[in-house]
């Protein structure tokens, strides 16, 4: 799962981006008002943990510009200003949920797991299609009975292609799903991950949508 961190604090920042990673998270990290705003609105992230107090533009003036704009993404606002007042401003101007500072990883993680689920309409921590289970927290995969180890980019395909079940999904999309900044991306990764993940669940649960991309069945396909 790809989120964006908006945080000036260098130390936190470094924190943040390192403990989400190894919680299984790509993490783009922007420090200043401008490029958070900018980054709300591309349309590259499943959510957002935003710190009010941004150098050049305010979080909560970023957030308003971009609700305004059209950003979609769940926002979770991360700050050291724990008046009710605020709170509440915060929120109504788009925030999904607000947490203060100093804060657990963990929970920082379950927090932006759950935003990112009901985003998707899923109401349950666990992703349920045809017969594979995948559960976030633990990250790991069921097919059935059986417990599957997928190394980390397939998880994560699988994760994205889960909560998106039924919609097709770009190829675009999902190298925007596993790769975070920085991270070099081969013309046909995405391909080799589908391919390693139909050896291990089956060949019909991932359809392939001939010139467009890739989507995941709800139910198997009826002979």
């Amino acid at each position: 799962m790809r989120i964006l961190l908006a945080e000036d604090d260098p130390l936190l920042g470094d924190g943040l981006q390192a403990g989400l990673r190894q919680l299984g998270f790509q993490v783009d990290w922007v420090r200043s008002g401008p490029a958070a705003e900018r980054e709300l609105r591309s349309g590259q992230h499943a959510a957002a943990i935003l710190d009010l107090g941004l150098p050049q533009k305010d979080g909560l003036e970023v957030l308003a510009a971009a609700r305004a704009q059209g950003a979609r993404l769940p926002v979770l606002v991360l700050t050291a200003r724990d008046a009710v007042p605020d709170r509440i401003r915060g929120l109504d101007l788009g925030a999904d949920d607000y947490v203060v500072k100093p804060v657990d990883l963990h929970e920082l993680a379950a927090r932006l797991r759950a935003l990112v689920r009901r985003a998707h309409g899923q109401p349950q921590e666990l992703l349920r299609v045809q017969d594979v289970e995948l559960d976030p927290a633990a990250r790991t995969v069921r097919k059935g009975t059986e417990l599957l180890i997928l190394p980390a980019r397939e998880f994560d395909l699988l994760h994205a292609l889960m909560l998106n079940a039924g919609r097709v999904l770009t190829r675009e999309q999902l190298e925007q799903h596993l790769y975070s900044w920085g991270r070099e991306v081969e013309s046909n990764a995405v391909e080799v991950h589908v391919h390693h993940l139909r050896r291990k669940l089956g060949p019909a649960l991932i359809q392939t949508v001939r010139g467009v991309g890739y989507t995941l069945l709800r139910e198997a396909p009826r002979c």
